[in-house]
């Protein structure tokens, strides 16, 4: 048996209860094979693999809190600390009903690679709750986050672990937190990235993953000969990746006819319009009812069990920007079906393998989350670079970094994909151009 299936085999049995992490495992080792078996003999006596799959530490905790009514509620607040050989933990807190020790890890060892490819010095980390920020007033939710940054202070700091936002948690939230760090630990340092402008955080930090999702595409598109300008996408998802994936994509030249929340979707034949989708979702919270009953163009579909959705329209890219596991076989093979030259990941794993594998299986370019998404975690780093010199660039500073950001990971992962796999397989790219910086890293640094 193989170095990688023996540790396939142990991650396996160590963690059988959590599929979303054992996916991303799969994934990434079974992709990494070339590499590994280069270095076969030296990777097993050092336990690489092991390691790299094993958190560096992961804490949970009890997050009580008041609610508005004066009852006493109880959360389970987590955060894994996955791996630090190339800076400090990174990684954003998901606050959803969905969240348990599997997700976190999951997307915490996604995030290893992740910020290995941005090329800056940042670690892999994730955290949250299963606490629904849903329906909560703003006094209910600043009761949760006090008392979830109460624990999670003891744990993170600008050098050891700087968080961000995730699903759930948005500027509002860590606004909350932050305040709360800084009452504890008496420090006033970047702590956590996508704050507010007035005390630390980065212009362009709210745009950074929607925007930095579409310069990969584009990229990967001119590789290829495409040009994005004309061309017809379809989006899932209304939060902060979707409406800035449509903006970016827009002020490109294509037209997107889709977005999704979690009770429907919408399709636009005329197109998104973005400043209405923003007014909908960011400034009155509120479903997308309110869209389609503000724009005569759009429908509105409610979503139904095993109804597929955004996923169903004709288009020729698709940014699947909501949460994991969101397109399955099925969305695939309607997709293909309809014409699709290319989908790119603006979420954590939304696609299945199987999906994935249908897609590449059928000649479409697919660029795998922790590459094309990685435009995020790329602007939370340079948050931070601004903290440590207190300093603030502009827009169009952040921007222009982030752009030359994209066009390198996509660089590396075309080359690596070149060398070690099949052109055009970007997902072994990603995840062989991510893991060998950080073996590199975890080599120099000894068994620890």
């Amino acid at each position: 048996m193989s170095y990688v299936d023996e540790v396939l085999e142990r991650v396996k049995a160590q963690n059988a209860n959590e599929p979303e992490f054992l996916q991303a495992v799969d994934e990434v080792l079974n992709t990494i094979r070339p590499v590994v078996e280069e270095n076969e003999e030296k990777f097993k006596r050092d336990a690489l693999l092991e390691r790299i799959t094993e958190p560096e530490r992961q804490i949970k905790f009890r997050v009580p809190w008041v609610d508005d009514k004066g009852q006493v509620q109880v959360n389970v607040g987590y955060r894994v600390q996955f791996n630090s050989a190339i800076g400090p933990y990174k990684g954003g807190i998901r606050l959803h009903p969905s969240v348990n020790i599997g997700i976190i890890k999951f997307l915490g060892f996604e995030q290893i690679f992740k910020n290995s490819l941005t090329g800056l010095p940042i670690g892999g980390g994730k955290g949250g709750s299963n606490f629904d920020p849903k329906g909560k007033s703003d006094r209910e939710i600043m009761a949760f986050c006090q008392s979830f940054m109460t624990e999670l202070c003891k744990h993170i700091g600008a050098d050891t672990d700087v968080p961000a936002g995730d699903i759930g948690t948005g500027a509002r939230e860590i606004g909350y937190m932050f305040g709360q760090y800084k009452r504890i630990r008496n420090l006033y340092e970047g702590v956590l990235t996508g704050k507010g402008l007035s005390y630390g955080g980065s212009l362009a930090r709210t745009e950074a993953t929607g925007y930095g999702l579409l310069y990969f595409t584009n990229e990967m598109l001119k590789a290829n000969n495409i040009d994005i300008a004309g061309k017809t996408i379809a989006v899932s998802g209304a939060g902060n990746v979707a409406i800035y994936a449509i903006q970016k994509a827009q002020q490109l030249g294509a037209k997107v006819v889709t977005c999704s929340d979690s009770t429907g979707w919408i399709y636009d034949p005329e197109g998104i319009d973005v400043e209405l989708l923003r007014e909908v979702k960011e400034v009155k919270r509120a479903r997308l009812t309110e869209y389609a009953a503000a724009r005569s163009s759009a429908q509105y579909h409610e979503k139904k069990n095993g109804e597929h959705g955004v996923w169903t329209v004709k288009v020729d890219i698709a940014l699947p920007c909501a949460t994991q596991n969101e397109l399955d076989l099925e969305d695939a093979k309607a997709l293909v079906a309809n014409g699709v030259i290319a989908v790119a990941e603006g979420a954590n794993m939304p696609t299945t393998l199987e999906a994935t594998k249908y897609f590449q299986d059928n000649k479409v370019l697919f660029a795998p989350g922790k590459a094309s998404n990685a435009g995020g975690v790329a602007t939370s780093a340079l948050e931070m670079s601004q903290n440590s010199e207190r300093l603030s660039w502009t827009f169009e500073e952040v921007d222009a970094k982030l752009q030359g950001i994209m066009a390198n990971i996509f660089k590396n992962v075309d080359a690596a994909s070149k060398k070690y796999a099949t052109e055009r397989d970007y997902v072994s790219g990603a995840n062989i151009a991510g893991f060998l910086k950080v073996v590199d890293a975890m080599q120099a640094q000894g068994i620890v």
